[in-house]
């Protein structure tokens, strides 16, 4: 094994883990976009303001070399540490969570700022120039963690099906009504309507102190981002969804991480009926979800024991969202069913009028009548026999 290279301790505020396998034809793209970032007037960061940590993992093409090449000439603090996983941790969440916890050692043993930040990404993954300072913005104003929005590789996306692209045009807009719907039922003050819902190891941060809190990345061979979201979630700490914070990453169908993004855009080329994303639920589901999180969040932030007719009780639980994650698990109110392609036309419409009617509605959340959904269930209904 190489030795790392390593940069002098300085006066960090934010290092950026990247786990990496055979990415050579990427990766010096990535860490290019890295060494470019500006602030939120065009000017570069200085030096020390963050460092970057590349984890090689089991790479068999020219990444490694490549890597200590470019480390010679980085114009930030760059340690490149190479490893050999065994099988049961060779995969996309084991992988990021040593370079995760790699870059943590690096920020506790360095001076500088109060509030220390852990940032990831990928290596096929190009941030936008400004990515961390909007990182660092959103953390300013008072966000735990923050989620970053991807966008794919335009060239790479052109190449697609047409089918898939407009599959997944379709699925866009019904997840931006959703998260609409949840936003009106559901507000959060530290994550203000826009944003999205995006939980991606493209772009994820997290404060040093809430990562070591909640025991460091959850270690799964896939969806470590979203059990990281979800870690967090159930201490009730604050993530903001920053529509901001920007990526583009890679459109290709052949991927590094089994069961990632890749396969699923493969699957999706293969089978145009394959099912949607959980996330995108029934719109009657997504309603229900989104009221009664709302609902019960004021209550258990009152201090009180919500239970609403001996149903749903959060006042056990020391943070609402232990509870709520509670909750959804066990009550069959909340039982996740999977759309397919065809079901999102009609998903669409109701999803729209559903929204369209929370933002006439003055009063508060806690007055919004439970039978609201049924009602635009039925106009719905009888606005599509009419059109046909």
């Amino acid at each position: 094994m190489r030795r790392p290279h390593r940069a002098a301790a300085s006066p960090l505020r934010a290092v950026v883990a990247i786990p990496a396998r055979d990415e050579a034809d990427r990766l010096p793209a990535c860490l290019q976009a890295l060494a470019d970032q500006v602030d939120a007037r065009g000017r570069r960061l200085e030096r020390d303001a963050y460092g970057v940590l590349l984890l090689l993992n089991n790479c068999s093409d020219g990444s490694a070399v490549l890597a200590h090449e470019i480390a010679k000439r980085y114009p930030k603090p760059l340690r490149v540490v190479e490893k050999h996983l065994p099988p049961r941790r060779a995969h996309a969440g084991g992988a990021r969570r040593i370079a995760m916890d790699l870059g943590a050692n690096w920020l506790m043993e360095a001076p500088g700022a109060d509030q220390k930040l852990l940032l990831t990404t990928d290596a096929d993954t190009k941030p936008e120039l400004d990515w961390i300072a909007a990182n660092f913005a959103a953390f300013d104003a008072g966000a735990d963690a923050v989620a970053g929005v991807f966008a794919l590789d335009p060239e790479e996306e052109s190449m697609l099906p047409e089918s898939l692209r407009a599959r997944g045009r379709l699925e866009a807009t019904y997840a931006d009504l959703l998260i609409e719907m949840a936003a009106l039922l559901d507000p959060q003050p530290w994550n203000p309507f826009p944003h999205h819902a995006t939980a991606s190891g493209a772009s994820l941060a997290i404060t040093l102190s809430a990562y070591r809190q909640i025991g460091g990345l959850p270690v799964a061979p896939v969806g470590e981002d979203r059990a990281l979201v979800a870690a967090l979630d159930a201490r009730d700490a604050r993530v903001r969804f920053d529509p901001n914070v920007r990526v583009v990453t890679s459109g290709r169908l052949i991927g590094r991480a089994k069961g990632g993004a890749a396969d699923t855009m493969r699957l999706r080329s293969e089978d145009p009926l394959a099912l949607c994303d959980e996330a995108l639920e029934p719109a009657r589901t997504a309603f229900a979800r989104a009221k009664w999180r709302g609902r019960l969040r004021r209550r258990h932030g009152r201090r009180h024991n919500a239970i609403v007719g001996n149903r749903f009780d959060t006042g056990s639980h020391r943070t609402f969202g232990a509870a709520w994650s509670a909750i959804e698990r066990t009550d069959p109110l909340f039982l996740r069913r999977r759309l397919t392609p065809a079901d999102l036309t009609i998903q669409i419409k109701l999803a729209e009028a559903a929204v369209r009617r929370l933002r006439r509605m003055l009063a508060p959340p806690d007055e919004i009548e439970t039978e609201l959904f049924s009602a635009l269930l039925a106009d719905n209904v009888r606005e599509l026999a009419d059109t046909g």
